[in-house]
């Protein structure tokens, strides 16, 4: 039943998954594409949209697979499953923080964990970038440059990077999700 599978795998996900929503991106990508839920275009295409919508990106992103494989009760039992650990987690470690921080133990384990959140997250930005820029997501596809992808990548940092230089803060990332939004649709 494709509830229970969403579910489970959905789970499984967010139970050996650290670092939020990005470290988990390389584990949905790995089970989306396994089970045969999404083409590496249409997960591309799932990034983008969990990104721009308001929320989690691995919540959004579970509950759009959830969707577009169960409808609505696919979407609740991956969102389920995707929430449930940390929920379970998050109200173990809240009743019991206090004596549980303390121990060097377990400070050094936290310590050891964020390279790997790092790890994942560099991981993921490698393969959507490769994905992205030469349209490569197999070691067997032939690389092809995608210029137009290069161009609205530059033209984002750029006017990233002039906003900041002049108005001495960040611009909204939100501006520049429709700027880059705007540049896709003249471009492609």
């Amino acid at each position: 039943m494709i509830y229970l599978k969403l579910f489970l795998t959905f789970l499984q996900i967010g139970a050996v998954s650290f670092g939020g929503g990005y470290g988990m991106i390389s584990l949905v990508r790995e089970k989306c594409l396994t089970n045969a839920w999404l083409t590496e275009e249409e997960f591309m295409n799932f990034i983008a949209v969990a990104e721009s919508t308001p929320g989690p990106i691995a919540i959004n992103m579970a509950t759009f697979v959830g969707s577009t494989q169960g409808g609505i009760l696919g979407s609740l039992a991956a969102t389920f499953g995707m929430v449930l650990p940390s929920f379970v987690i998050i109200l173990i470690i809240a009743s019991l923080i206090r004596n549980f921080i303390k121990y060097k133990g377990v400070q050094h384990t936290l310590k050891g964990i964020r390279p790997v959140i790092v790890g994942l997250i560099i991981g993921t930005a490698v393969t959507m970038a490769l994905n992205v820029f030469i349209n490569v997501s197999l070691v067997t596809d032939k690389p092809q440059f995608d210029i137009f992808a290069a161009i609205i990548f530059a033209l984002v940092v750029l006017v990233s990077y002039l906003y900041k230089r002049i108005r001495k803060k960040a611009v909204s990332p939100i501006l520049l999700i429709l700027f880059s939004a705007v540049l896709g649709i003249i471009f492609y």
